[in-house]
């Protein structure tokens, strides 16, 4: 019996309509809740990265890993696992027990989230299903968010054990797959909960596929900056709008990888040049958008709204400047990635409402 079929057998204290109305608001903060707990574990695991820390836990242990080591003994067993790695050897060989103490509890904090994540959503997708609440179509699609979040898991460990034998570092490629899994995941959660919220119709012609390339050209664009990441290219390259004096590289330095297109993966100077490619890409058709969403809908939710996505997209390019110019600090590379998803969030609203 479905939530407004239980109703209808109660006392008329309140329309049936109207308790329906306040059971999908519940759903809705729920995955606005949700959304947030993922943006945190985005932000967590740019701390996690940009402090070395994601290799200390070397072991993928998904119920007994919850509880962190509590002994002495327990610490410095953990600690000799560390020292077995390439990491340890080539770039911290002087590293104390009480470091790294510090970067262990910043990835056993990422993980703990991740599983804190897990139960935010599976607890109430079953509650909100046994109180019948959710549509056929809800269900699958939340049950589908649901192994999701449980393939990220995994892909999080295989993206893990790419650092533990020959690298000191995991696989840029990788990390790519790992950001973009959870951008997908956070952007479907705030597609949902948008479409769960009433309004009115916007049949704005001409703005509807230009609503959904710019939430391609984010996605693409954050990928793009995993690899940066993960590959230290924001290390390099630090003059802006130049690259070590060129507005290109030689082509010489863009194609020195066999095969070619290994380039794309793992060559530093072609991974920042094309993220930057990318962000100009991105900025441009931005502004685009909003011009053309201003004319041909002027004073409307969606001209307001790709106003602001042209605003965000501007403030990002520059965060991202100031990043690179400064050498990516931590506190300017964690700012470059809150304010990716919060473009990305701006991006899924705004094709959402238009679709």
């Amino acid at each position: 019996m479905t939530v407004a079929d239980q109703l209808a057998h109660s006392a008329p204290a309140a329309p049936p309509a109207a308790a329906a109305s306040d059971a999908l608001r519940a759903v809705r903060l729920w995955l606005w809740g949700v959304a947030g707990l993922i943006f945190l574990m985005v932000m967590v695991g740019g701390a996690t990265r940009l402090t070395e820390s994601g290799l200390s836990i070397t072991e993928w242990k998904p119920i007994l890993g919850v509880i962190p080591p509590l002994s002495h003994d327990a610490w410095q067993a953990e600690f000799d696992k560390y020292k077995q790695i390439p990491q340890y050897a080539q770039l911290f060989p002087t590293m104390t027990l009480g470091e790294f103490q510090v970067i262990y509890f910043w990835e056993w904090g990422h993980r703990l989230l991740g599983r804190v994540i897990g139960l935010a959503f599976a607890l109430p997708l079953a509650y909100f299903w046994w109180r019948g609440v959710l549509t056929r179509g809800l269900k699958w699609r939340l049950t589908g968010l649901l192994a999701l979040g449980g393939l990220q898991g995994a892909v999080g460990w295989w993206m893990v054990t790419s650092g533990l034998t020959k690298r000191v570092e995991v696989a840029p490629e990788r990390l790519m797959v790992h950001l973009l899994l959870a951008s997908i995941t956070f952007a479907a959660i705030v597609w949902i909960a948008t479409g769960l919220k009433p309004a009115a119709a916007e049949a704005e012609r001409g703005l509807k596929g230009a609503a959904y390339t710019m939430l391609a050209l984010v996605l693409a664009q954050i990928g793009l900056g995993a690899l940066v990441a993960g590959s230290r290219a924001g290390l390099t390259y630090n003059d802006w709008p130049f690259m070590a004096g060129h507005l290109a590289p030689p082509m010489e330095h863009l194609s020195r990888l066999e095969p070619w297109w290994l380039n794309f993966l793992e060559n530093i100077t072609l991974i920042q040049l094309q993220h930057r490619l990318v962000a100009y890409a991105l900025l441009a058709f931005a502004i685009w958008h909003m011009a053309r969403a201003r004319r041909l809908a002027p004073a409307s939710k969606a001209a307001r709204r790709a106003t602001a996505l042209g605003g965000l997209v501007a403030t990002q390019a520059v965060i991202g400047v100031v990043t690179l110019m400064l050498a990516v600090p931590i506190w300017a590379g964690l700012l470059h990635q809150a304010f990716a998803m919060v473009v990305l969030a701006m991006a899924v609203v705004h094709a959402r409402r238009l679709s």
